[in-house]
Parts: structure tokens; C-alpha cells; sequence
């Protein structure tokens, strides 16, 4: 399996933050989720999932689980969450990242990783 990479709106990145369990900051004992549609990644719970943001990569938290989802307005599983908790790191990689829709599998090695302590910010 694999690492998955995903996008969060710029617009809507204060938000997001606000959401709860930042990097740095302790468990709240809440489970937070990241909504898609179509089909699920092949990714396993404990395996990374990374955030990119304003054409950068800010971090990652380890997915505790997969969990099908629908739309209000449509009957049956449409999409699905991927479920973290506490525990995110901020790190980045050199160069700058579009936003996509979806998800896409890390295509980098962790080794390039670096701290991303202006990961809020910069």
C-alpha cells in the first residue's frame, strides 16, 4: 500500500486549522475526517496522509481508518473519509505542489522531508 496526498481549499485552510488536533497541539479523544468522492485509495490505517495547501505540502497524520460516506441528497455510499486523530507532523519537500481534486499517491521519497515549522503561515 501507499501514502496519500490530498488538497485542502486555500480558502478554506483557517478553517480547517481550527477544526481541531493541529500539529503540535495533544489529542482532543475527537476523530476528525477528510471527505471524498469516488473510489478509495488502497491505503492502509497507520499509513500517512499528507495535506497540501497554497502550493505546499504542510504535513501529514496517520490514517486510523477508511469509512464509506453519502451525500445528503444521495442514497448509498457516494464517496468516502479518511479518519485521523492527533499526531500530525508538519513537514514539506522542496518546490511547490498544485492543488488536484481527489487523492494521489506520495510519488516522493520520505527522505527529502524537512520540518515545516511555518507550516501554518508561509
Amino acid at each position: 500500500m501507499s501514502d496519500v496526498v490530498v488538497t485542502v481549499p486555500q480558502g478554506f485552510w483557517e478553517e480547517w486549522i481550527a477544526e481541531g488536533d493541529a500539529v503540535g497541539e495533544p489529542w482532543s479523544g475527537e476523530e476528525w475526517d477528510f471527505f471524498l468522492g469516488g473510489y478509495p485509495p488502497k491505503v492502509l490505517p497507520g499509513e500517512r496522509v499528507y495535506i497540501v495547501c497554497r502550493r505546499r505540502l504542510r504535513g501529514y497524520a496517520p490514517l486510523v481508518r477508511l469509512e464509506p460516506k453519502a451525500l445528503r441528497f444521495r442514497p448509498g455510499p457516494t464517496g468516502y473519509a479518511l479518519i485521523r486523530r492527533g499526531g500530525a507532523i508538519a513537514v514539506t519537500i522542496p518546490g511547490e505542489i498544485p492543488g488536484f481534486r481527489g487523492f494521489r499517491y506520495r510519488w516522493w521519497d520520505r527522505s527529502i522531508e524537512i520540518p515545516f515549522p511555518e507550516w501554518k503561515t508561509a
